[in-house]
């Protein structure tokens, strides 16, 4: 019973974000696509900062190597391999490029690492500009589409019509980024499960404690890193999938300090906490940008220097969530959902078949020849 019940919260939730598509409009699907996304890179940069420890501010690096790798071998100037190799290729490329950090992510940890991360982003934000023949410069490039065996995640490449819903690009991408997610949360759960998360944990907890019992500390620091850069890669290269152009702006330090938020709020350590913090903070500035018009103390996009646009209030709101977890609900999101589960089992009524018997019933019982 308890393994049919195991399995239907995990078929449920899947079920349900496969028909989406078949009642949502392209919004909301694509608000969908950019918070899977998201959720890939948080899951990646939780095994890092909530599971090995390390603070990391260079996230946002790697997401740009996924992003500009594929956009260039892909497309034109550039190899022009195929968009599935393209796509493989420039996780790796993002392992690779942690991998030559890694050495530095292996010795030093804290505050350290993230300072050394942090020069990641800045002299990142410098080659995109400056490196114009791969990345376009100031304006960016356009991405090409994903093709797997023909099939093209773009509208009407080919025609497909499910149920009297055409599929078009934001469709066909929303299946692809489900599948990359999903992808991305079991193998996450397998590392977390298995021996390399118990060392990441034990290193997180105490690193003597952790060389004492035969962890190679720089060892799992530096694959803890690279795992994490594979991830970010992913996420960038399914991100530049859904935004069709990118530019260097978007891969700056603001956006290395929204996946530190979405761990810190969604509950360091854990996928699920992570994936719901990576919902909360992309979900917000999409969603207040479209009810601008209906929000108190909101101005519409473009509206007159001096009032708060719909990206600022939502940076302020989940600033001020930071703020209530650190305080209230240290563990995130995922921790308070698990309390609030615990806290409603044990209010749970009995059942009459298990309900204890009462003091008289039991006197009764007693005297009864």
């Amino acid at each position: 019973m308890s393994d049919l019940r195991e399995r239907g919260k995990v078929l449920l939730p899947v079920l349900v974000l496969c028909v989406l598509p078949f009642y949502l409009d392209a919004f909301w699907l694509r608000i969908g696509l950019f918070a899977m996304a998201a959720a890939i890179g948080a899951v990646g940069l939780n095994l890092l900062a909530g599971t090995a420890g390390q603070l990391s501010l260079g996230h946002a690096f790697f997401l740009a190597v996924g992003a500009y790798g594929y956009a260039w071998l892909a497309g034109e100037p550039g190899p022009g391999l195929p968009s599935a190799l393209a796509l493989v290729l420039a996780v790796l490329l993002a392992g690779v490029a942690g991998g030559l950090f890694s050495p530095v992510a292996g010795r030093v940890r804290g505050i350290y690492l993230g300072v050394a991360t942090l020069a990641l982003v800045f002299l990142g934000h410098h080659v995109l500009l400056t490196a114009d023949s791969v990345t376009g410069g100031f304006n960016g490039r356009s991405v090409p589409p994903l093709s797997l065996g023909g099939f093209g995640f773009t509208d009407g490449d080919p025609e497909v019509v499910l149920l009297g819903v055409p599929f078009g690009a934001e469709e066909r991408l929303w299946y692809l980024g489900l599948a990359l997610f999903a992808l991305t949360w079991f193998t996450a759960r397998g590392i977390l499960r298995g021996r390399p998360g118990r060392a990441l944990v034990a290193l997180r907890d105490s690193e003597t404690a952790a060389a004492v019992m035969g962890v190679d500390v720089a060892r799992y620091r530096s694959a803890a890193f690279v795992v994490s850069s594979m991830y970010a890669g992913l996420a960038g290269a399914l991100l530049a999938l859904g935004f069709r152009r990118i530019v260097p702006d978007y891969f700056g330090l603001a956006l290395s300090v929204d996946y530190l938020a979405m761990i810190v709020i969604g509950g360091l350590g854990s996928v699920a906490g992570a994936t719901a913090g990576a919902v909360f903070v992309t979900a917000l500035p999409l969603l207040m940008t479209r009810y601008a018009d209906h929000l108190p103390l909101v101005a519409a996009p473009g509206s007159a220097e001096g009032s708060v646009g719909p990206t600022e209030a939502a940076r302020y709101l989940y600033g001020a969530a930071i703020v209530l977890v650190l305080l209230y609900a240290p563990d995130g999101l995922h921790g308070l959902t698990s309390r609030v589960r615990a806290r409603l089992g044990r209010r749970r009524p009995l059942t009459p078949a298990a309900s204890p018997p009462s003091a008289s019933a039991a006197r009764a019982k007693e005297h009864t020849p």
